[in-house]
């Protein structure tokens, strides 16, 4: 498969190479979620610096003892410039494991060590862990060598930087997230309206993208995955969750009652049981740990007045809000030899999800625009709504975050595929900015649009499809993008 993409985290891996070809050791944890593209990052990373470098990566459920061996072989097979001094030796623990492989690691010219699926090390011995940490300090650390450690388990990779573990405050941590809007651009060769749409059916994960024939329209990307139960855009929902969150636990449950469209506390509590509202105290960890893990986002309104009794939960992983929206059921129809009857019955059910689906992408992306010359002040972008809804303000810039000292402006999202946005709209975003603390009738407007703006227009700041999607272009020295 053609590399594409990662412009900005091939950078960032090169920054911390260049600081070990000029000096000492560097150790850096690689996470994110599983299936994003870490270990194909990192190779392609390997590939393209072409130093001495030795890949390994763990089995799942292996004994430590062939653990052992296979990196032993790794490290002979490798292009490290002493990796014959391993071959036919038995280690009899992990630190002398570690302690052959770093003897194998040049002195006076720079090398690179990937460790990959390390929570399945750590798991399968208590003193893997231990014997990293004194092979890093008394021999790897002196050395030109980058060490890069990797694994999705979130909260073990985590583990290796908490002050009471013994690798803590030896390396950085890297977090590595799925494509970005312009990524998937490139790679599917669509207009930018087309590449949203794309990114927010694909999540960015490289293997969904990957299967998208250049150029071919979302409409035709849909049918065509539809023809294949096993296409990527349908398997790899069923092995995240599966994966990560097994059918019967009540953390999946929380997820699909947010994925289905419950987005307060107390919703979400009785769509996860209906026969009796799930506890407070049950449902509040769920929550938090799931926030923790960047699989659901939580938000406050915005505005200069706080309002902490209103939080909103969303699935904050596009792919996955996809899926769970619409998986289970055409994954069925697929399964049945019936795409047509899937397609249709995405197709039902695509104009309100975009809508919903579009506007975290936008603020994230008008974050990555602001503050500008017109909105100096404006740092955060968030929503404003009331127990109500009504009104529900798509689009609030604010100087602070959940609690604004000045409001910058108050905007509307129209994602409408055929409809300009007009009068009609610009009239009730007037009207409906009046109800934001923080607002005063002298508060600019602002409107995202699919398509233009009608021709009778007052004069309103707009953005469109291409500057969302160029937010998320790399930018070099000098501002150019």
């Amino acid at each position: 498969m053609e590399f594409a993409g990662r412009d900005n985290d091939l950078a960032r891996l090169a920054q911390q190479w260049q600081q070990v070809a000029n000096g000492r050791g560097r150790a850096i944890i690689v996470t994110g979620r599983r299936r994003v593209g870490k270990s194909r990052l990192v190779q392609e990373f390997v590939d393209r610096t072409d130093a001495p470098s030795l890949v390994f990566q763990a089995t799942q459920g292996r004994s430590p003892v062939a653990e052992m061996a296979d990196l032993l072989a790794a490290v002979s097979q490798s292009t490290l410039p002493g990796r014959d001094l391993v071959t036919g030796l038995t280690p009899n623990d992990w630190t002398q494991t570690l302690r052959l492989l770093a003897a194998c690691t040049p002195d006076d010219i720079a090398s690179i060590v990937v460790l990959d699926e390390v929570p399945w090390l750590m798991q399968q011995a208590d003193d893997f862990e231990g014997a990293l940490q004194t092979v890093w300090d008394r021999h790897l650390a002196a050395k030109p060598v980058l060490l890069l450690l990797i694994g999705s388990d979130a909260s073990i990779m985590a583990s290796l930087q908490d002050e009471k573990r013994a690798f803590f405050g030896r390396a950085a941590t890297m977090r590595v997230d799925p494509l970005t809007v312009s990524d998937v651009q490139d790679a599917c060769g669509l207009a930018p309206a087309d590449a949203i749409d794309a990114w927010l059916v694909t999540g960015g994960f490289p293997e969904i993208v990957a299967s998208w024939q250049k150029s071919l329209p979302v409409a035709g990307f849909l049918a065509e995955s539809l023809a294949n139960p096993l296409s990527p855009l349908l398997v790899s929902g069923q092995l995240t969750l599966l994966g990560e969150f097994p059918q019967a636990t009540l953390s999946r449950a929380v997820l699909e009652a947010i994925g289905s469209g419950e987005r307060t506390f107390s919703a979400i509590a009785k769509a996860v049981n209906r026969e009796e509202t799930l506890a407070s105290g049950t449902l509040s960890p769920i929550l938090k740990a799931l926030e923790k893990q960047s699989i659901v986002a939580s938000e406050l309104p915005l505005s200069t007045s706080p309002d902490t009794r209103n939080r909103r939960y969303r699935i904050a992983d596009p792919y996955l809000r996809f899926w769970l929206a619409f998986g289970p059921a055409i994954i069925q129809l697929a399964e049945r030899g019936r795409p047509a009857v899937a397609l249709d019955y995405l197709q039902q059910g695509w104009s309100s999800w975009r809508g919903r689906a579009v506007e975290p992408f936008v603020r994230a992306s008008l974050e990555r625009l602001l503050p500008n010359q017109e909105f100096p002040h404006a740092m955060y972008v968030g929503g404003w709504w009331n127990r109500q809804n009504n009104p529900e303000i798509d689009l609030i810039a604010a100087d602070k975050t959940p609690v604004a000292e000045r409001v910058s402006f108050i905007g509307s999202i129209k994602w409408r595929e055929n409809q300009p946005f007009d009068r009609r709209d610009y009239f009730q975003l007037s009207q409906a900015a009046l109800a934001v603390p923080g607002a005063t009738p002298e508060t600019p407007l602002v409107a995202v649009v699919r398509q233009d703006l009608a021709s009778d227009m007052p004069p309103i700041t707009h953005f469109g499809p291409a500057d969302l999607v160029n937010a998320w272009r790399p930018v070099v020295l000098g501002g150019a993008a």
